[in-house]
């Protein structure tokens, strides 16, 4: 079964100010790396944000999809932000919709644990909102939990938790395979325990020390992820993020790094 892969704009995103660029330059380096789709953050999408339907033809020029945008403002556990989380996410459902893509919200965090409950059910009340929401307007809504510091979802139990917390609203998941190798789970066991909920699915790879590294430099076997992809019947895209320490010195040479490793072991 052929998989479409497309490239996450975090490798621009994480270099900060000293980003110059445009997402232009970004669909151009992506285009002829020879990725299919693209998923911009809503850091990273600029003025296109507001006119959708010229990103749709930025896009097409390209011969790119969008394979998902994502949003991460705060990590939705402040009851004050609520009305700021919440128009933001509606914002970026209104997009989702004129381009045709799922959305995908960062995972829940929070500057430490001291009030894991009550934080943990503020995010768990925002990501059910933010699901029907995108369910009345036909946007599927993933949430993308993370290993990055203040992180609250992390250890199997935790993925299980969030998961069974927000079935009802019909919240699906995006898998990142780097975060649950950072977080110390198998990540296969992983995507097989959760396997009905995934729609959306980033990938990574990372060292035993937590390490960012180039797909196939790292601990994750990516022969057997994507043979468990393929038997799960998995459509959806995989999205292919870079923060390795070559994407801190060269972005452009490490995401066509990435796809010409994806080349090598899939044909």
């Amino acid at each position: 079964m052929p998989f479409r892969f497309g490239c996450q704009t975090y490798t621009w995103e994480m270099l900060g100010h000293r980003w110059k660029g445009t997402p232009d330059e970004i669909l151009d380096t992506v285009a002829e790396t020879g990725y299919q789709g693209v998923e911009f953050s809503n850091a990273m999408i600029g003025c296109y944000g507001r006119h959708p339907a010229a990103f749709r033809e930025a896009l097409a020029a390209r011969g790119l999809d969008c394979a998902a945008f994502a949003y991460a403002r705060t990590g939705f556990t402040d009851p004050t932000r609520w009305e700021e989380d919440l128009e933001g996410a509606v914002e970026a459902l209104r997009f989702c919709v004129a381009v045709d893509a799922l959305l995908c919200l960062g995972g829940p965090a929070a500057p430490s644990r001291d009030h894991y409950e009550t934080d943990f059910a503020q995010a768990v009340r925002f990501y059910n909102e933010v699901a029907l929401r995108g369910a009345d307007l036909g946007v599927t809504v993933c949430v993308h939990p993370h290993s990055h510091h203040g992180s609250l979802v992390e250890s199997a139990e935790e993925y299980a938790r969030l998961l069974e917390s927000t079935a009802s609203s019909g919240l699906m998941f995006n898998p990142d395979a780097g975060h649950i190798a950072r977080s110390g789970q198998d990540v296969c066991a992983c995507f097989r325990a959760h396997r009905d909920r995934i729609a959306h699915v980033h990938i990574k790879d990372a060292d035993h020390q937590g390490n960012w590294q180039p797909l196939g430099q790292g601990t994750i076997p990516w022969a057997d992820l994507f043979a468990l992809l393929g038997e799960t019947r998995y459509t959806g895209w995989i999205v292919a993020e870079e923060e390795s320490e070559l994407a801190w010195r060269d972005g452009v040479a490490a995401v066509k790094a990435n796809r010409e490793y994806l080349q090598r072991l899939l044909g």
